[in-house]
């Protein structure tokens, strides 16, 4: 495992990680995208690849080898997805539509066919790079929408328990929680898990 850095590198300056069995292939393509202004990370094998991960090293894009001896590309593919969501591009001497259905079926954001020219592998890398970009904003999206809605949810159930407990109606049962977050100086979400999670215990007494 050896890792490359460019002091004052140029544009796009990102972190990749190669894994590929072939020492002189990788050993080009290194040197090719090392030379383009890329950080490099090299691996042999998958298991050199998820020791490096395991250090907490994360690179903006993986290229894999989809054949190695031991676990191959693929195998390492699914590894990438479970492990924080991974970008990834794939490499093979062989254009099996197989392999390439099985790749996309994977996640990955591109397909080169070996040998490459450097030249060429530089705008499919761009290309995976400002995928993955859109892919993580989209996430991060439905993420804070998610976000949202759960808490949506826990303050209409916190309203319910309030109505209940007080026998006061929606909007009153609303501005008792409102006026018992200012008061503990906390979010209304919080404070209706809170609620939630207390059930008939929780007491209003400090609003």
């Amino acid at each position: 495992m050896t890792t490359t850095k460019v002091p004052d590198a140029p544009i796009p300056d990102k972190q990749l990680l190669i894994v590929d069995d072939d020492r002189l292939v990788l050993a080009m393509v290194a040197s090719g995208l090392f030379e383009a202004g890329y950080k490099v990370t090299t691996a042999e094998s998958a298991e050199d690849a998820e020791a490096w991960l395991a250090s907490g090293e994360r690179p903006d894009l993986a290229i894999l080898d989809v054949r190695m001896p031991g676990q191959g590309g693929l195998y390492l593919a699914q590894r990438l997805r479970e492990l924080d969501h991974i970008p990834f591009m794939m490499l093979s001497a062989y254009s099996d539509p197989d392999i390439v259905e099985q790749a996309t079926s994977c996640g990955a954001l591109g397909y080169a066919i070996k040998p490459m020219d450097i030249v060429q592998l530089i705008p499919a890398i761009e290309t995976a790079l400002a995928r993955a970009n859109e892919i993580h904003d989209l996430r991060e999206t439905r993420k804070h929408l998610q976000a949202g809605l759960d808490s949506e949810r826990d303050i209409s159930i916190a309203i319910g328990i309030t109505m209940m407990q007080h026998r006061l109606k929606r909007n009153d049962a609303f501005d008792m929680l409102r006026k018992t977050a200012r008061s503990r100086r906390c979010k209304l979400a919080a404070l209706a898990t809170e609620v939630i999670e207390a059930g008939d215990k929780f007491n209003f007494s400090g609003h």
